[in-house]
């Protein structure tokens, strides 16, 4: 027999038992007496006790405590970590400097020959000018690539190597390793856009002598990655450590250095918070931006209990800190809220000099390492 089978097999025998039975017929008052009986009434009644006992006495209610009113163990503050992003890209290792040279060098040999008499004209001083300088770099087009030529029976040798040190030009230049180097670079464009050649009282293009005053004798020079706050040690100003990522640190009078951080009030949240926190901390001469409504990280200052009456003798500080951005203007604590005494814009490895350590060990992995 199939499983199907047997199933309405039993569905026909409890049908058949259940219309076997007779029927039996009920009044209208009982049947409005039954439907309006509530059951929840009788488990009330039997819940009640035999005695006049207030419920509050019942042992299940006697092992609750009392609901009073208590100061919380924590107050919840809302921290700022206000920074301002790299504006330099990082110095290169020896090893990228090597490879970008080395890239140079190739689009050198990959690029089409240069043709001198298609920009400049014969025995123009443009043409004397550009012959002057090719003859100091042994015939090379380009400026910065040392004695390499692209087109030679050595194109092939257009690799760096690190122990190879030996001078070019004869002795005189820098070291191939020092070809490298964007100091070198620099000094040789700007030693390229110096006019060598100028127009003599004939027509013919004449050399201008060593020492004359020419056109690109005082060219302006790119800017120095270190600025005179880096020079004069002022950690006060925003325009030092430009490849580096600056953090606003605050001291408190009579206190240790710390980010900006206060209080929650109300029923706000942390970046109501945290804006707010930022002008009562450093003024409002700072356009800032506050990134996000999500903390980067946190700090806790656990609470303080007396020994012996297990009492709250001082609360705990949970700060969380949500990340900002500066993009002109500067601190002034001028005023300020929290009795702030100093600041300073400062690096993560800074930072870790001014902190304490249980701070550092909390606040440590919210800095970009750069």
């Amino acid at each position: 027999m199939t499983a199907s089978s047997r199933g309405s097999r039993a569905a026909a025998s409890v049908l058949r038992s259940t219309t076997s039975q007779p029927r039996h017929t009920i009044c209208a008052s009982c049947s409005h007496s039954q439907l309006s009986r509530r059951t929840y009434a009788v488990a009330a009644a039997s819940l009640k006790t035999l005695d006049n006992t207030p419920d509050s006495d019942l042992p299940h209610v006697r092992s609750i405590p009392p609901v009073t009113a208590s100061t919380p163990q924590y107050v919840n503050k809302a921290g700022i970590l206000l920074t301002r992003p790299p504006l330099l890209t990082p110095p290169l290792s020896s090893f990228e400097k090597a490879f970008f040279f080395y890239q140079k060098r190739l689009n050198e040999r990959l690029a089409m020959p240069f043709t001198r008499y298609f920009y400049f004209k014969r025995d123009t001083p443009a043409d004397t000018d550009w012959k002057i300088k090719a003859r100091e770099r042994n015939g090379v087009a380009a400026r910065e690539l040392g004695g390499y030529r692209a087109y030679g029976d050595d194109a092939w040798n257009d690799e760096l190597l690190v122990t190879e040190v030996e001078k070019e030009r004869g002795g005189k230049g820098p070291g191939r390793m020092g070809l490298a180097e964007p100091k070198h670079m620099v000094e040789s464009i700007l030693q390229d856009a110096r006019v060598r050649a100028v127009e003599g009282k004939d027509g013919a293009a004449v050399e201008v002598q060593e020492g004359d005053l020419v056109h690109g004798e005082n060219a302006d020079k790119p800017l120095a990655r270190w600025t005179d706050a880096d020079r004069r040690g002022d950690v006060r100003r925003l325009d030092r450590q430009l490849a580096r990522t600056l953090y606003l640190v605050v001291k408190r009078e009579g206190g240790g250095w710390g980010f900006p951080a206060g209080e929650l009030i109300g029923r706000e949240n942390l970046h109501q918070a945290a804006e707010r926190v930022l002008v009562q901390t450093a003024g409002i001469n700072m356009n800032t931006w506050i990134v996000g409504h999500v903390p980067v990280g946190h700090h806790i200052i656990n609470p303080r209990f007396n020994p012996e009456s297990k009492e709250l003798e001082k609360q705990g500080i949970r700060t969380f800190f949500m990340k900002g951005r500066i993009m002109a203007g500067q601190a002034n604590l001028e005023g300020n809220m929290y009795g702030l005494t100093d600041f300073k814009w400062l690096t993560k490895q800074e930072v870790q000099k001014h902190v304490a350590a249980k701070y550092w060990s909390y606040v440590k992995n919210m800095m970009a390492d750069r």
